[in-house]
Parts: C-alpha cells; sequence; structure tokens
C-alpha cells in the first residue's frame, strides 16, 4: 500500500487539494503558500513537479522542509501524524494535515506554526 502512494505522482494528488480547499472557500494561491512554506519549493517548483509528474517519493526527497514541520500534530486518515514511523509517510501526512486545515477554515499564520 504504502508503495503505491509512495509512487503517486504529485500531479495527481494537487488537483484534489484544489478543489478540497475551493469547496470550502479557500484559494489555490492560498494552498500554494502552505504547500511552499512545508516544502521549501516555490510556485514555480510546484508547477514543474506536477508537469514532470515526480512522484511523491521523489518530491519530497528533494524538498527543503520547514524546521516547524514536526510542530504539525494531529489525526489524518486515523492516525496520528507526530506518531507515524515511516518518515516519507509521515511527511506525505503532514502536508494532508495542513491542506485539511487550510480547507477547515484555520489562519495560514497558524496553519504555518510561525
Amino acid at each position: 500500500m504504502n508503495q503505491r502512494l509512495f509512487a503517486m505522482p504529485f500531479g495527481s494528488i494537487y488537483p484534489l487539494y484544489v478543489q478540497k480547499v475551493q469547496r470550502k472557500g479557500r484559494t489555490s494561491a492560498e494552498l500554494d503558500e502552505v504547500l511552499t512554506w512545508l516544502t521549501g519549493y516555490d510556485a514555480s517548483d510546484l508547477e514543474r513537479h506536477i508537469a514532470a509528474g515526480t512522484t511523491l517519493e521523489d518530491f519530497f526527497a528533494q524538498a527543503r522542509l520547514t524546521p516547524n514541520a514536526s510542530l504539525i500534530t494531529g489525526v489524518i486518515c486515523g492516525h496520528r501524524v507526530e506518531d507515524i514511523e515511516d518518515p516519507l509517510m509521515q511527511k506525505i501526512r503532514w502536508m494532508d494535515k495542513v491542506v485539511d486545515e487550510l480547507a477547515r477554515g484555520k489562519a495560514v499564520e497558524k496553519i504555518q506554526r510561525s
């Protein structure tokens, strides 16, 4: 199961994130702000990874995660993100968690744990 998720292209997940946040009244610009904060990429990097079909494994292998990523806590998909042992799975779930927080209306500044 994990290997299938790790091999999934970031570009196939990104539009689902956009739909999720827009359904809740948030913008793709806010989504990009949260994703760039988490990954260290800029907007053009995100576009490049989407266009290239970069897998989640490679997407996170090249990312420069924010030092505040470890402050992301809570439950996503029935698992506490701070307790996930596989480092790559934890990074993917951190991303899911911050997107979920954005969709739920949390302020970007609070999501960024600054």
